[in-house]
């Protein structure tokens, strides 16, 4: 898809993230699969221009310049700062689960603004990690987030933690942060409740895996400022719960469904 003409007039075709020590000056230099993407499937050529974004919020219209088997150069037209990014920052804090609800979960996330997932090693988890498989898993999942930011176009990639244990997880919780744990033994507050009237800058959601949260591991959030929350009358799967409980917070102090300009569906953006 091409996206609006620039002030030289001329359509940007695709969207790619670089990072930053890949700009030089006013020159950019793109490698690895992105490569073959715009040489062999999108059939890109000198002259072409690209949005090219350093995944910390600058973006670039690049003019191609030279074409390899290995890389793809070009020259920075224009620098400007870019939507797709909610005023919220959210941490998902994520239990680890079975198959590919990870990988689901990290994907739908991105997609609706996440800053960052922390995958969580908790009591119940099924899924036991060893440290090799643990840095593999991080690296495929950043993969992911990648390949889902491209899509939505966000002006950042969602960072995907190492594997933590709780303790580690709620040490990451900054002053001032809004915290809560979805948990289905909660009678008292509900999610809307915990949100009503509330305005800060960042939120963090703790998700439990496919067992849920054991009783202590919910005392010890609760000690540290962690809110224990219900999400309503049904039980959600923990891959439908942390996605439910995203969507809420960013809808009611985020951005979420107050574009007018927001569109539904998929769509190929050339990333």
């Amino acid at each position: 898809m091409a996206c609006p003409a620039g002030p030289w007039g001329v359509p940007a075709i695709g969207y790619f993230f670089v990072s930053p020590e890949q700009i030089a000056g006013e020159r950019v230099t793109i490698t690895g699969p992105d490569v073959v993407h715009i040489s062999r499937v999108l059939r890109l050529g000198s002259r072409d221009v690209i949005t090219v974004m350093d995944g910390q919020g600058r973006g670039y219209r690049v003019r191609l310049a030279v074409i390899t088997g290995t890389a793809v150069e070009g020259v920075i037209l224009e620098q400007f700062v870019p939507g797709g990014e909610a005023p919220l920052k959210v941490t998902l804090v994520q239990g680890l689960s079975k198959g590919d609800k990870m990988d689901i979960i990290i994907q739908k996330s991105t997609e609706l603004g996440v800053s960052c997932v922390v995958p969580l090693a908790c009591r119940r988890s099924v899924v036991r990690l060893t440290s090799d498989k643990a840095r593999e898993r991080q690296q495929r999942w950043q993969r992911i987030a990648l390949e889902a930011a491209k899509q939505s176009r966000r002006a950042i990639v969602p960072r995907v933690t190492g594997v933590m244990d709780l303790p580690a997880a709620l040490n990451l919780i900054t002053p001032g942060a809004l915290a809560l744990m979805p948990w289905e033994e909660e009678r008292e507050l509900s999610l809307k409740a915990a949100l009503k009237g509330r305005s800060c800058g960042e939120v963090f959601v703790f998700i439990g895996p496919e067992g849920g949260f054991e009783a202590d591991e919910v005392a010890m959030a609760r000690e540290r400022g962690v809110f224990s929350v219900s999400l309503g009358p049904r039980i959600l799967r923990t891959e439908t719960a942390g996605l439910a409980t995203l969507t809420m917070v960013l809808y009611e102090l985020g951005d979420l469904g107050g574009h007018p300009a927001g569109t539904t569906g998929e769509t190929n953006h050339g990333g």
